[in-house]
């Protein structure tokens, strides 16, 4: 993987992980399309890496909110009272809503892993994330705020982060739509779907580390994953600093529709 390409995928990772038009499908796309070959080695370090920048945009953004929420939640479990203020029930709602996800992936993960192979597999769930923000639009109506969520929110916006395990699935467009679901209003649907991306990147990003460690070679590729980890991170933070205000005003349909032309496109050209 040359600077270069490394420079692209990181932009790609850094937006799509928060854009509700999903990283994995257009990870799995953009190489095909360009056509770039790397090897599955190379790929896998790389996505790792990646995923650690977009990581660090979202906890430098809302830094005061989890310095917040993580001093609550220890404070609580220090005074034996672990439900006894927001912060730290926000804490454990957090918990809650990562665990389906951690469930279900682990239990089909090669199954999951073997659908990243087909381009046309990734552009019928385009489609489907393309259905889900439509969904979320018609059925929310948009009128609770971020302090009104409760543990029913949480598991029910874990659940259906459990889709977005599928390539072309958006994470942050299949958790934002299970909150608007629960009638959550746009900016605090964001809000906590990105609060809720870091124990899921934290400890996907943990786990690949275990499988790091015994590869060989990867001195080799330094320079490009710190190219591709900044650019990840940068990207990132913009990404989510210009949905939230985007989101305050406008809806996710202009989301859907890019989502419906790139699926399409996919499955009938392949």
């Amino acid at each position: 993987m040359s600077i270069w390409q490394s420079i692209i995928m990181g932009i790609i990772q850094g937006l799509t992980e928060f854009l509700p038009i999903s990283s994995s499908g257009h990870l799995v796309l953009v190489p095909h399309l360009l056509g770039w070959h790397f090897g599955e080695q190379q790929t896998f370090v790389f996505d790792v890496l990646v995923q650690w920048g977009t990581l660090l945009a979202v906890i430098v953004y809302f830094w005061s909110d989890l310095l917040r929420i993580l001093t609550g939640f220890v404070r609580a479990l220090l005074t034996g009272k672990p439900f006894d203020n927001p912060d730290a029930r926000m804490g454990w709602y957090l918990i809650l809503a990562t665990i389906p996800a951690v469930l279900i992936g682990l239990l089909f993960k090669d199954a999951v892993s073997a659908l990243f192979s087909s381009l046309r597999a990734t552009g019928g769930f385009l489609l489907l994330t393309a259905l889900i923000l439509v969904l979320a639009e018609v059925v929310g109506q948009r009128r609770r705020s971020f302090e009104t969520i409760g543990w029913k929110d949480a598991l029910w916006i874990g659940a259906a982060q459990v889709v977005s395990l599928l390539p072309g699935v958006s994470r942050s467009g299949s958790t934002m739509a299970g909150a608007m679901a629960r009638n959550l209003d746009r900016p605090a649907a964001a809000r906590f779907s990105f609060l809720m991306s870091v124990p899921v990147m934290l400890g996907a990003g943990v786990l690949a580390l275990k499988d790091l460690a015994g590869m060989t070679d990867v001195a080799a590729l330094i320079p490009p994953l710190l190219v591709g980890f900044f650019t990840a991170f940068v990207f990132g933070y913009i990404a989510i600093r210009w949905l939230i205000t985007y989101l305050t005003r406008h809806s996710l349909y202009i989301f859907a529709g890019y989502c419906a032309v790139v699926g399409l496109l996919v499955v009938v050209l392949g």
